[in-house]
């Protein structure tokens, strides 16, 4: 296993990263570019997934990381709920839609994944990297 000493390194991280590209990209490709609250909070909510990973990582311990994690995994449902409405709104076809939801979903199993294995490691209570 690849030892993990900073937020960039976790695939966790890397994944909330691609799914904020994706979400600038539908931005620039569609229409979602003139609906500026959808956008604003899609944007938002994908973005709180990644800040939340970073912010837990740089905290003082395993408790902590938990918690911020426990907030990005909500953050992926609250962008998941978002992306129903640019698909409802007609700003994404269908593959899009099933593509975004699918790395969406993916990510919040990884992400309870990761919680899971904290709270039952031996790192319980200390600092993962």
């Amino acid at each position: 296993m690849t030892k993990i000493k900073q937020f960039e390194d976790l695939e966790i991280w890397q994944s909330a990263r691609e799914i904020c590209r994706m979400v600038y990209d539908a931005k620039q490709n569609t229409n979602l570019k003139n609906d500026f609250k959808l956008y604003n909070q899609l944007n938002g909510s994908s973005g709180s997934i990644m800040y939340n990973i970073a912010e837990g990582f740089e905290r003082n311990g395993n408790r902590e990381f938990i918690q911020f994690l426990s907030i990005a995994k909500a953050s992926c449902g609250e962008t998941r709920s978002q992306i129903y409405r640019a698909y409802d709104r007609g700003y994404l076809n269908e593959d899009d839609f099933d593509n975004f939801t699918s790395k969406v979903i993916s990510l919040s199993k990884q992400i309870n994944g990761f919680i899971n294995y904290l709270q039952k490691s031996d790192f319980k209570g200390t600092k993962f990297k």
